[in-house]
């Protein structure tokens, strides 16, 4: 096995919830801005791939250095290994980006890589004319910044979000990567309950049931980096049996998820079927003000309306009053809520116990915590 240099690319925000969960598969790592780099072998790519919630997909890390130079950029993709990754007949398209660098033309970097790898991987395998270019699937990126360039190869193909199984979507879904985060922050633990009473098309209820399961985000789906023969099928295999012999279904689970849109409670339930969970989240009709329990200890998380459009602002305020007011007597629970709105916690009634900056797409939100003051019994 050699060693490699793997990068979990992340969300703005979500780096040190990605670096902690690179750490619980057991590799070091270094938390930057935007991703966790760590040193491992073939097998991390297939684990990483598969065990990691919230990072949006796997890199490999090919090479960086300096360039300043269209020529600088040749000579210094060329030299790098290409033979240890790519067959002689890989179709290896070249994405780029560049970000205060003197190469601002992202199309020439972009051409200047590929005929690199062109040329190298001509020289590697003693290859005359064409490369066929009709085999395994690699996608390079060049992303230069500050002139320095970092050359990778993808390892995921689709975004580590798409876990495979949404069979229908609303208008605004959270990213399933972005609602993993938001329940692992809680720290809730599958002994308590947990509700969701904006659950959309389920996906915060899905991953709290994934989590609560110690289900594999990535079990359902494929990936580019299957198909390298210098990874080969065994690992791969390997990593899914660890998936397997993971997972706990048999876990007893207390989730409930509620939308006002009965149609969106159907898709939630669609797509929790898809996923096997059907039997494990309890899904209702219901507006937020109608919430009752007289169970204690629980968690609520919540990604509800944000009042952005024309019209729905008022409507969205008196719903956060309503919310604040139901919530108020729920003192052993914590409540998680995530929105834009900056007088949120005015509307709620009450300040939160803490907040932290989340980008849901583009939109820079908050993520209000209000934990319960009452702490739960030693089992």
């Amino acid at each position: 096995m050699k060693k490699l240099s793997l990068i979990a690319t992340s969300a703005m925000g979500l780096e040190a919830i990605v670096g902690k969960e690179v750490k619980d598969l057991g590799y070091d790592c270094q938390i930057e801005n935007g991703k966790v780099s760590f040193e491992a072998d073939e097998l991390a790519i297939c684990r990483s791939n598969l065990w990691l919630r919230t990072a949006d997909r796997i890199k490999i890390k090919v090479g960086e250095f300096k360039a300043r130079t269209f020529d600088e950029l040749f000579e210094n993709t060329k030299a790098l290994n290409w033979g240890d990754y790519l067959p002689v007949n890989a179709e290896f398209p070249v994405i780029g980006k560049s970000v205060k660098s003197t190469l601002a033309s992202v199309p020439d970097c972009q051409a200047i890589v590929k005929k690199a790898v062109v040329d190298k991987l001509k020289k590697h395998y003693n290859q005359e004319g064409w490369l066929s270019e009709d085999g395994p699937f690699f996608r390079i990126e060049v992303a230069l910044l500050k002139d320095v360039a970092t050359i990778t190869i993808d390892a995921s193909g689709v975004g580590l979000h798409k876990r495979g199984f949404r069979t229908d979507q609303g208008g605004a879904p959270i990213k399933e990567t972005l609602a993993a985060a938001l329940v692992l922050l809680t720290r809730w633990n599958p002994d308590r309950p947990f509700v969701d009473p904006f659950c959309g098309s389920g996906t915060i209820p899905i991953e709290a049931a994934l989590i609560g399961q110690n289900i594999a985000p990535g079990f359902n789906r494929d990936f580019v980096s299957e198909q390298w023969d210098w990874i080969g099928k065994d690992k791969w295999n390997l990593a899914r049996q660890e998936v397997e012999d993971k997972a706990n279904y048999d876990q007893p689970l207390d989730i409930q998820a509620s939308d006002i849109d009965h149609r969106m409670v159907q898709i939630a339930k669609a797509n929790a079927d898809e996923a096997g969970l059907a039997e494990s989240i309890q899904f209702k009709q219901m507006q937020v003000k109608d919430f009752t329990t007289s169970k204690e200890f629980g968690v609520i998380v919540g990604n509800p309306p944000y009042g952005e459009r024309l019209g729905e602002k008022r409507e969205v305020e008196q719903m956060y009053k309503e919310m604040g007011k139901v919530f108020s007597s729920l003192d052993t629970w914590s409540v998680y809520m995530l929105t834009s709105h900056e007088g949120f916690e005015e509307l709620y009634g009450k300040p939160a116990t803490k907040k932290r900056k989340l980008f849901n797409g583009f939109i820079k939100t908050d993520f209000y915590q209000y934990w319960s003051d009452v702490r739960p019994p030693r089992r």
